[in-house]
This record gives C-alpha cells, structure tokens and sequence, in this order.
C-alpha cells in the first residue's frame, strides 16, 4: 500500500468513529459502488439500500480493513457485490434482468462532479477495452461470477465445465486485467 492514501488515512479516521470520514469516504466511492449494485441487481432503489448497507459495515467492521491486503475501493467493491448477490438470490423472481456482459456494462455514476464523471467514464473505457481482449472463456466466466452473482461450482455446474477449468479462467481473467490495468490505476491514483 502506498503511504499517505488518502482513503487508508480516511479509513484509519473512521475506525475511530469520524463522521465526517465517513461522509469523505461516500463522496469518494459512492457512485461507483451504486452503480455496481445498479449492474448486478438491474434495480435502483434495491441498490440505493445496498449502498446504505455498504458505509454502514464500513462504519462497524473499519478495524477489520488491511491495507496490505488491498486498496479500501477493492474492500469496498467486494462488500458491495457480495450484498448485492445475496439479494438478487434472495428474490429468486421471474423478472431477474437478463444476463449482462462486462463489455456493455455502463458508466457507474452520474454525478455532479464533472470531473469525476470523466475520470470514470475513461475508467469505464479502460476496463472495457481490457475486458475485450480477454479470451472468450474467461471473459465468459468472469460475466457469470460478477453480473449473474454465480458461484464457481454455480458456473461449472450450469456450463458443464470442470470446476477446475472453471476456476483457472476466472483467475486467469483477473490476473490479466489487473495486468493491464495496473499501469492506469497507478497513475490515477498518484493523481489524488
């Protein structure tokens, strides 16, 4: 972790119950956590409660982040979708919206900051065009375990694929991404 983060310090201020951390913390993610929450649960107002649901585990389980294990946007990307997973099998309904794809997924946030827009609108473009040059089969399953919220064994079970190889494309995919994204987030973030 890169000293002097701001949202590791942000987060170091709320584990010691800072209120107004918590607030900078929402203005810094919020947009793109909702817009996470928008993509998997396909329904605004669901995710506007999974967002709520998000800053308050942040709010209660702050001791809980490491910063050697990963950037506070990435604790906070995990905690979001594992929300917003549980409540799209929670429903179990008919009207589940049909199944998307990294490639299509759109912009995050539509915010008043202009700036910021931008800057997740290039984002968005990046992790895109990224996502594009992964091989079929592991843009495949990575689509199933993050938009469709399903299991590895869901994913081999349903596409009558070993686990095993079900397993290897998913890491395989992720490892590429974060490759070829890394140059881009760092430079983004010295930015801050």
């Amino acid at each position: 972790m890169r000293a002097g983060d701001p949202d590791v310090a942000l987060m170091s201020r709320v584990e010691a119950r800072d209120p107004d951390a918590l607030a900078a913390l929402y203005d810094r993610h919020a947009a793109r956590l909702l817009g996470l929450a928008r993509r998997i649960l396909g329904d605004g107002g669901e995710a506007e409660e999974v967002l709520q649901e998000v800053f308050l585990f942040a709010w209660r389980a702050a001791a809980t982040y490491d910063p050697s294990r990963g950037e506070v946007l990435a604790w906070l990307l995990v905690a979001t979708r594992s929300r917003a997973i549980d409540r799209l099998r929670a429903r179990q309904s008919a009207s589940r919206p049909p199944a998307r794809s990294l490639e299509d997924a759109g912009d995050p946030a539509a915010s008043d900051d202009v700036e910021g827009a931008s800057a997740d609108r290039q984002w968005s473009a990046l992790c895109r065009a990224a996502v594009r040059e992964l091989p079929a089969d592991q843009r495949r399953v990575l689509e199933l375990a993050y938009f469709e919220g399903w299991t590895q064994q869901e994913i081999a079970e349903k596409t009558a694929t070993p686990l095993g190889t079900v397993k290897t494309r998913s890491r395989l995919g992720l490892m590429k991404l974060r490759e070829r994204l890394r140059s881009y987030r760092r430079s983004g973030s010295d930015a801050s």
